[in-house]
């Protein structure tokens, strides 16, 4: 099972864990130009690699962001999305001054809440098929 592409092992376990997570800024300023979002991905893989995740895809718009992130059991996906948020808040203010003014009131970049869904695999129905149908010992 291990040499499916995507499937991942660690000491005692196999995964193929897959999340999508969406970033909005606050107050859903349009604040990001191509160069920030260069940046913003380039911020977010190096936060990634330091949780032992590995972002899969990247992209955004002026307002928002979404990243398709491969992450181990061990990560909990809310601590990785802090760090992911705090840390791209931190360097692109400072890096981007033009991105202070959206953040006047609150000094941060995004919103407070973010959308996280899991990805991949067979849809929840076969899932629960194959769960209904196993065999129960008597």
């Amino acid at each position: 099972m291990a040499t499916e592409p995507d499937v991942r092992t660690g000491r005692h376990c196999v995964f193929k864990l897959h999340a999508h997570l969406v970033f909005v800024t606050k107050y859903r300023h349009q604040v990001f130009a191509d160069r920030h979002l260069k940046r913003c991905e380039e911020i977010m893989r190096s936060v990634c690699e330091d949780f032992e995740t590995e972002l899969v895809e990247f992209n955004g718009e002026a307002d928002h962001v979404h990243l398709l992130v491969n992450f181990p059991p061990k990560v909990a996906v809310s601590k990785l999305v802090n760090s992911l948020k705090g840390v791209s808040s931190r360097r692109l203010r400072q890096e981007h001054p033009d991105l202070v003014r959206h953040c006047w009131r609150a000094q941060r970049l995004w919103a407070g809440s973010y959308f996280a869904g899991s990805v991949g695999g067979a849809p929840l129905s076969v899932v629960r098929q194959y769960i209904e149908q196993q065999t129960r010992p008597v």
